[in-house]
């Protein structure tokens, strides 16, 4: 071998050239942000100029986003409201769930969504996650009690959870399904978009989303009553404006006041320009990952990773990728390495490193059952420690090495991001570094 050829096989790590320079392009935010150009900025200036910011007027941005949005999907009802946590609170709200009743939501997800739980007054049940990095099917009939209302599997980064059987095991036990696509807009499942498998899917407009405006969410359904109470979950008022202003005149349930939650005219404005972009956005994503997954295959075969398992590859959002090293030691070499390389990456669970937001230990304020109100609401309430109709008491515990394997999959699995930054050399570059640092280290 000669002395050019050893050069570029070392790693960079010990002293070899690094195989991506200048590195792999990186933003801070999500796709939908690294978008924004004149277009958002002609709409916000249009809405501001027209000098209605009220979301229930005759000319109505927030309306006009909810029937495009709901056209694109494919439902019959969007509702937008201000940010994805609300948009599940409101899902909830419309089954109808509350004190005495419990969640399944997956140990790998932002807080959001245990909150959200806690929120309406029932109780978050945190389950195992698998090598998909999404809700574990095997595990959730573990979690499923006498007082399970519902269940959230959630589409993490861009790829589908595991549907078929998650569904397939939610109808045996007669339990309605929420989607929470906050980090997968767009995604597919077997050509079927996302968050209309179940009874409601949400989207959030965060400013790390697919799309964003800052902050946003919206709700889809095609189930008339949901539809209803989560409007009424949204806005107390909004029969009295959908009558006076909008599509819908006549209301089936009878109102009810809790928050509200109403969308902003300019957030709704730039959001109805970002949903224009979404099939330009995921098309450089996907390609960027179809070229990633096609230049590893010609890679010799991996000794010290797997990838991660994605049941619909093609239905994926391309957005990010992973691969889970054979122990958490390697996976800390591994991505230590890589970074070496020229590629930004790191082990999802790392409890000396930074800590990923979205794994459950980092949720305190679920995991230590922090109330805003003495009474130890939800946890505490009566309707859920007593019996009740003919329900045994809950009992749910917490602890931070509850979700073992779940712990021990992110401890070995390492991430990577794909943006509109980045070229198909980029990807391809990502995975030949992959491939010299398993031959090096495995």
């Amino acid at each position: 071998m000669s002395a050019h050829a050893t050069h570029n096989t070392r790693l960079a790590l010990h002293g070899g050239e690094p195989l991506i320079q200048p590195p792999v392009p990186t933003f801070s935010g999500g796709l939908g942000a690294d978008a924004i150009d004149h277009e958002e900025i002609h709409a916000v200036t249009q809405t501001l100029l027209s000098k209605n910011l009220f979301r229930h007027n005759p000319e109505s941005q927030t309306r006009a986003f909810e029937h495009e949005a709901a056209n694109l999907i494919g439902v019959r009802h969007a509702l937008a409201v201000n940010s994805g946590t609300s948009a599940l609170i409101c899902a909830l709200h419309g089954l109808g769930i509350g004190p005495g009743d419990e969640v399944i939501v997956p140990a790998y997800t932002y807080i959001a969504t245990p909150a959200a739980v806690a929120a309406v007054g029932a109780v978050p049940v945190i389950a195992e996650i698998d090598e998909s990095l999404g809700l574990d099917p095997a595990d959730l009939p573990n979690r499923i009690t006498p007082r399970t209302r519902a269940i959230i599997p959630v589409h993490m980064q861009g790829i589908p959870a595991r549907l078929h059987d998650i569904l397939h095991i939610a109808q045996q036990h007669n339990i309605p399904v929420i989607e929470d696509c906050a980090q997968a807009i767009g995604a597919r499942y077997h050509r079927q978009i996302v968050g209309t498998f179940g009874h409601a899917g949400i989207w959030s407009f965060n400013h790390f989303k697919i799309l964003t405006a800052g902050e946003g969410g919206l709700l889809f359904t095609n189930h008339e009553h949901l539809f209803e109470r989560a409007c009424l979950a949204s806005d107390p008022a909004m029969p009295l404006w959908m009558r006076d202003h909008e599509d819908k005149q006549q209301w089936s349930t009878p109102p009810f006041s809790l928050h509200c939650f109403r969308a902003s005219e300019i957030a709704s404005a730039i959001l109805r320009v970002q949903l224009r972009k979404l099939h330009t956005l995921l098309t450089h994503t996907r390609t960027l990952k179809t070229t990633f997954l096609h230049e590893l295959h010609l890679q010799p075969r991996p000794r010290g990773y797997r990838l991660q398992h994605v049941d619909d590859p093609e239905g994926d959002c391309g957005i990010s990728a992973a691969i889970l090293c054979h122990d958490p030691d390697t996976a800390q070499r591994y991505a230590e390495a890589l970074r070496a390389e020229g590629l930004p990456c790191g082990t999802a669970y790392n409890p000396a490193g930074f800590p990923d937001r979205h794994i459950y230990r980092n949720w305190t304020s679920i995991l230590q059952q922090n109330s805003p109100h003495p009474a130890g609401y939800p946890w505490k309430d009566p309707h859920y420690t007593r019996p009740l109709h003919n329900l045994p008491p809950g009992n749910i515990t917490y602890h931070p090495e509850g979700c073992p394997r779940s712990l021990y999959i992110l401890h070995r699995a390492i991430r990577f991001s794909f943006n509109l930054r980045m070229t198909q050399q980029h990807a391809q570059l990502m995975a030949r570094a992959i491939a010299k640092v398993d031959a090096a280290l495995a």
